[in-house]
């Protein structure tokens, strides 16, 4: 399929803003419209309305609309999809709630695992076995199945996931079951061996169920976007955006919905490589903060740092094995309950707690004056002086301090005894300081050191957070690039066609079947690449990924491999390459054990057009701020009179100095007074602390 790409329009759905980008043969035109939670494309078409007449152009140009939205990760997280049937192996029937029986906190002895996406009851098991090696041992009970859909048909569920033992080897029975269970229902069925084809029957059980719980909404959804943007006369081509940063056609998405449960904040990782390859930066922490989350990726040697396997609602300190895992491709980040939106409130202990309820776009912000009477981090950062009460989200919303002050004042400043001002300092910095704590968790579960990184910070709220997120975690540099407050809809529009295919196959590597290894990655080959091919622009490129341990172990570390047939004398390069990358990981290799083949992932992606580069410029002619009203500064603990700067008065090479803050359409970013910001020659601030 041949597509113009003259114009593209990227739309990415938030909790509480619908952020969308238009670009124009190289001009880009964004803006920021409220959610709109019982028709969410409507949220979309309005977008498209506002930027179309600002572009001067009609809606029939578009040529291409790439979208991502976070409504399946919300319909996981509030619990709003379908009433959704399990059927997998006699005996299995608890996975799900068993899950690894590893206790995320050791010595909490009132520990509460998350409630499995489908009860009990909702669980059929059916005889038949599949060994580990892909052998039936026992053949599929259809009978039993026969009379499981009749039962199903009966009680008005909504879907279906079919997850059977080691179906990743041999998917005939998982394939069997959807065919007997069509002849009953019309719903849509869900196959494990399909959706996630890995080892590890928690995780693989898990995300077939989620995709299933959310494929009737999203299949819905999607279908609705699809007409009414063509009755507004945009009758181009649609693609959504997965979560490992490709894109998908709007079909695949309504299959594999799952695949789409990161895939707004996977736009904004992209926007942030971008960046960091622009001004050459190998090391870089982005940080997203919108209306209802905020988002915290790593990114190394311009890539964002992915992953086979990713936990949705984390319910404690950000524990690994405390949130609904998912396991499928996606980029890897750490994601808390911190937005805008975000509620504030007191615990029993008196102590100020930010999220993870939100006031999202309905009623919104106490500030908003649409009903909301909960306080929230958009009602402490206006009492603070960082907001414009008349010039927030370019004009289109007045915002009301005196309500932002009786919520505060309400919920938790009589509480604890503060005056409103106060409460919302404590509002923020609690806030901050959860941010900084995820941040530090995700750096250190990964071997890093937050503060080496320079941070790119976009989304509605970040800006507005990100220089005191640096003095917390010792960060001396961060990036504000032109566009910040609609990230993720610009990086949609650097995202490539793109598809990872992931099949797991254990195979011992000292004599490896070359066969079987060659046959396996030919059909994730072409698998990817009959994605990809959808929509691809240019030539096809593809990365070849094992994922290997030694045998024994319980975990694997990821082997890039050469995308060519193996021959049996690729043994010793394959062993090299391993220890090498094992090293990495832990220091160094061990020689003695057996090395194993897990998994194998075939990711393909067209080519795109190299970044123009641009230097990183530190020195700059200071300017003057044009205003100036009280904003908070913590490090004085009071107010003080502050500039006001607008972002589109600044040229390349103006220098800010802090305190201050730079006001555009989308957001502003707060400079405070140990940074001063640069503006690069792009147009992208640089937030600098002063004397490093």
């Amino acid at each position: 399929m041949s597509i113009g790409q003259d114009i593209r329009l990227g739309a990415d759905i938030g909790g509480t803003f619908t952020d969308i980008a238009l670009d124009v043969r190289g001009t880009l035109y964004s803006t920021k419209v409220l959610t709109n939670y019982t028709a969410p494309e409507q949220a979309i078409l309005d977008g498209i309305e506002i930027v179309t007449q600002d572009a001067g152009v009609d809606a029939s140009q578009i040529d291409m609309i790439i979208h991502g939205t976070t409504l399946a990760t919300n319909a996981l997280i509030e619990r709003r999809g379908a009433r959704t049937a399990l059927i997998t192996t006699e005996g299995f029937r608890d996975v799900i709630e068993m899950r690894t029986e590893n206790r995320f906190e050791q010595y909490d002895l009132n520990l509460k695992l998350p409630t499995p996406l489908i009860p009990r009851e909702d669980r059929f098991t059916v005889k038949g076995r599949i060994s580990a090696q892909g052998e039936e041992l026992l053949a599929l009970d259809e009978e039993t199945l026969e009379i499981i859909a009749r039962n199903i048909k009966a009680e008005g569920f909504g879907a279906v996931a079919v997850g059977f033992i080691h179906s990743y080897m041999n998917d005939a029975h998982e394939k069997r079951a959807r065919e007997i269970l069509q002849r009953h229902l019309d719903l849509p069925i869900s196959i494990s061996a399909e959706v996630s084809p890995q080892m590890r029957e928690f995780e693989r059980f898990n995300t077939v169920c989620a995709n299933a719980y959310v494929r009737p909404q999203m299949a819905s959804y999607l279908s609705r976007l699809e007409v009414r943007l063509k009755e507004m006369g945009a009758g181009c081509p649609v693609f959504m955006i997965h979560s490992g940063g490709g894109l998908v056609s709007l079909e695949t998405a309504a299959e594999f919905p799952v695949r789409l449960v990161e895939s707004g904040p996977a736009g904004g990782a992209i926007f942030a490589a971008d960046i960091a390859r622009r001004f050459d930066l190998d090391r870089v922490v982005s940080y997203d903060m919108g209306g209802t989350t905020a988002k915290v990726c790593l990114i190394e040697d311009f890539k964002p740092q992915t992953a086979r396997t990713f936990e949705v609602a984390r319910t404690y300190r950000f524990c690994k094995g405390s949130g609904m895992p998912i396991s499928i491709p996606v980029i890897e980040m750490i994601e808390i309950g911190a937005g805008g939106g975000s509620i504030a409130w007191v615990d029993a202990m008196n102590r100020i707690q930010v999220g993870p309820e939100s006031a999202s776009s309905e009623p919104g912000p106490a500030c908003y004056g649409r009903g909301g009477e909960r306080p929230t981090i958009t009602d402490a950062d206006l009492l603070l002086g960082k907001l414009d009460p008349d010039n927030f989200a370019g004009g289109k919303i007045r915002l009301s301090k005196e309500a932002s002050a009786r919520a505060i004042s309400l919920d938790v400043g009589e509480k604890l005894d503060l005056q409103p001002q106060a409460a919302a300092f404590g509002i923020c910095d609690v806030v901050d300081e959860n941010m900084a704590n995820a941040a530090r968790v995700h750096a250190v579960e990964n071997g890093k050191n937050i503060s080496e990184n320079t941070m790119i910070a976009f989304g509605g709220a970040a800006p507005l957070h990100a220089a005191r997120l640096c003095e917390k975690l010792n960060i001396d540099r961060c990036l504000i690039p032109r566009g910040a407050g609609v990230g993720s809809a610009i990086g949609f529009l650097r995202a490539p066609f793109g598809y990872e295919a992931v099949a797991s196959q254990i195979m011992g590597l000292k004599g490896f079947d070359t066969a079987a290894l060659n046959t396996l990655l030919e059909e994730l080959k072409a698998t990817a690449e009959s994605f990809v091919r959808e929509g691809a622009q240019g030539e096809i490129q593809r990365e070849i990924t094992a994922f290997m341990r030694y045998a024994g172990q319980g975990w694997e570390i990821p082997v890039a491999l050469p995308d060519r047939d193996f021959i049996a004398a690729d043994e010793a390069l394959i062993e090299q390459a391993f220890k090498e990358r094992y090293a990495k990981f832990f220091g160094r290799a061990v020689e003695g054990p057996a090395i194993e083949f897990v998994t194998f992932s075939v990711k393909a992606h067209d080519m795109r057009a190299e970044t123009e580069g641009h230097p990183l410029t530190e020195e700059g002619q200071v300017i003057e701020a044009s205003a100036t009203r009280q904003v908070f500064d913590p490090a004085l603990g009071g107010e003080q009179s502050t500039g006001i700067v607008l972002r589109d008065t600044l040229s390349a090479g103006d220098r800010v100095i802090g305190p201050a803050v730079i006001v555009e359409r989308e957001t502003s970013t707060v400079v405070t007074s140990p940074f001063d910001a640069v503006v690069q020659s792009d147009g992208t601030l640089l937030l600098m602390r002063k004397g490093v």
